[in-house]
């Protein structure tokens, strides 16, 4: 069974939609923070910034590998944690949890769903001094990832998925979304060499439909310097769709022709643009 995400076809090239939306270039974030140190954390020196990467839907935490491959050769602390991708809220309160147990400021990245999740986690979370955004949702308080994807044409992620059920703790099913392996490649991770995607669809993990369409309580780009890398061949999110979420956010923008799974595609311009936010920090 097809899910029910929006079925649109491209009808607007990113040219003509960056161009309408006058967000070529980059954009300057707001001043940044001073450091905060924060005591009683096992994880992390005080004074130099961690980074901690949030994988999104349909991926897990190795879609990051080579990015931290790369930071860890610069130096950097790194964490990847392993999303539930059961419910906004329930997901942010976990990666909560992760931001808590690191010592000093933290540089926090998040790749297509995960975009949402970092935007409630790092709310009233001081020590977060950046926001990296990987081709990812940057939604407003009461708006959902379903939402900002049918907010331009372009997304082809509807005919791709199929929906699985899942039973509920309380009782009766939930809806989790897949992608179809056959199409995974084209959809989500094209220009990848085969023998990677046919593993990333097969170990893809589902999200729940419940947490594509639960609206945030929390928006933290207001308040912490962003960084957006748009995905210009992104079949998931819209390019045009990505570049107006990173304007909205006034956040330093970058665009990689790369496909949804940049961070696998193009983990080097993925790592530099991560390294830029954790300069800044300093």
């Amino acid at each position: 069974m097809n899910s029910p995400i929006s079925r649109r076809t491209v009808t607007t090239s990113l040219l003509a939609g960056a161009a309408a939306l006058g967000t070529s270039g980059v954009t300057h974030a707001s001043p940044m923070e001073t450091s905060h140190r924060r005591p009683g954390r096992p994880h992390g020196h005080p004074d130099t910034p961690t980074v901690v990467l949030i994988h999104g839907a349909f991926a897990d935490a190795s879609s990051w590998s080579g990015v931290v491959q790369r930071l860890q050769r610069h130096g950097h602390r790194v964490l990847a944690p392993a999303l539930p991708l059961r419910g906004l809220a329930s997901d942010a309160a976990y990666i909560r949890s992760v931001l808590d147990s690191v010592t000093g400021p933290v540089v926090l990245a998040g790749h297509s769903y995960g975009g949402a999740v970092i935007s409630q986690a790092a709310s009233d979370t001081p020590h977060v001094k950046a926001l990296v955004y990987v081709a990812a949702f940057v939604p407003e308080v009461g708006e959902s990832a379903l939402q900002l994807t049918d907010r331009f044409p372009g997304s082809t992620l509807g005919q791709a998925t199929v929906t699985q059920h899942y039973p509920l703790p309380g009782g009766g099913q939930g809806e989790e979304l897949v992608i179809r392996k056959d199409l995974f490649r084209r959809q989500f991770a094209a220009g990848v060499p085969l023998r990677t995607a046919q593993v990333m669809a097969a170990g893809q993990r589902p999200v729940t439909l419940a947490a594509l369409q639960e609206p945030a309580t929390a928006a933290a780009w207001k308040t912490i310097p962003s960084w957006y890398l748009v995905a210009t061949e992104d079949r998931n999110i819209p390019p045009a769709a990505e570049r107006w979420m990173a304007a909205r956010a006034r956040a330093r923008t970058v665009a990689v022709r790369a496909p949804h799974a940049v961070s696998v595609s193009d983990p080097g311009p993925v790592t530099d643009l991560i390294l830029s936010a954790v300069r800044s920090v300093r």
